[in-house]
């Protein structure tokens, strides 16, 4: 089917519109997969929801803007994928499926988080970039198995204290933010492995030498007067790292050390990380 017959079919909200819009898919596949990227979908159709024992469902690069509450039979499901879309509220049902290890909302409309997520005790990898949060809901902070973060691409200017709760969070990427100085929580969490705070304002670097578990620190894109200090075996990306020194004072005067700029973004495609 012709993408502008898809998107012709999409403005019509009738089931049976919907329903031609993901073809042939009438019983749930064997590898309990639904792959429904990329449609121009409006609205799930319904006939999904009876597919109780799905383990993965795929609805990035859509128009959805609600889920249906029959979303909610899906109690099996550990991967949800809303990514690209047109979500202004992350729908509530999303909170009722319990099992979810990995839950994609990057690239929609949220301006926030509802409390219901912290029902979602078994979430480990959470990405949430590219959207229109001005702060980082403290209801993350309540993923007591959060593993994985992504706020990149975001309007953060600081983040809660409570962060240092999320004992197992090993990844955190908060790129193309508007941080000013280095988040203070992060010094508190020596369980980080890889730090990422590329593209924002942080002007001073503290040391991260006394963090255990850091392995890669990403700072590039930023007017900073430091690179920060890490332990020894700890990748640094960004400038003075391991291929240059820091500027040296001679007189009074800072000598200035252009390097190329190195692009080091999240991955664009999205993995199944735990």
């Amino acid at each position: 089917m012709g993408n502008s017959l898809k998107a012709i079919i999409a403005f019509v909200p009738s089931d049976e519109c919907q329903k031609y819009l993901v073809e042939d898919l009438e019983e749930m596949p064997v590898d309990k997969m639904v792959d429904l990227s990329g449609r121009q979908l409006r609205r799930l159709p319904l006939h999904i929801c009876s597919f109780r024992e799905l383990v993965k469902l795929y609805l990035s690069d859509n128009n959805l803007n609600h889920l249906p509450p029959e979303l909610e039979q899906l109690q099996n499901l550990q991967i949800l994928a809303l990514d690209f879309n047109n979500f202004k509220v992350l729908p509530l049902v999303v909170c009722t499926l319990k099992q979810l290890c990995i839950l994609y909302l990057g690239n929609n409309k949220l301006c926030s988080l509802p409390l219901e997520l912290r029902l979602l005790q078994n979430l480990k990898t959470l990405w949430i970039e590219s959207n229109c949060l001005q702060c980082l809901p403290e209801v993350v902070c309540e993923l007591s198995l959060l593993k994985t973060l992504h706020a990149g691409s975001n309007a953060l200017r600081t983040l809660p204290a409570q962060l240092r709760c999320l004992q197992e969070l090993r990844t955190i990427w908060l790129s193309g933010n508007l941080l000013s100085e280095f988040p203070p929580v992060l010094l508190d969490m020596p369980f980080l492995e890889v730090i990422d705070v590329d593209r924002n304002s942080i002007r001073y670097f503290p040391s991260l030498a006394h963090l255990p578990g850091l392995k890669l620190v990403i700072y590039d894109h930023n007017p900073c007067r430091n690179a920060p200090k890490v332990a020894k075996g700890v990748r640094r990306v960004g400038r003075w790292s391991e291929e240059s020194p820091e500027p040296r004072k001679r007189s009074g005067a800072v000598i200035e050390i252009t390097l190329d700029e190195k692009p080091a973004t999240p991955p664009a495609a999205k993995f199944e990380s735990e």
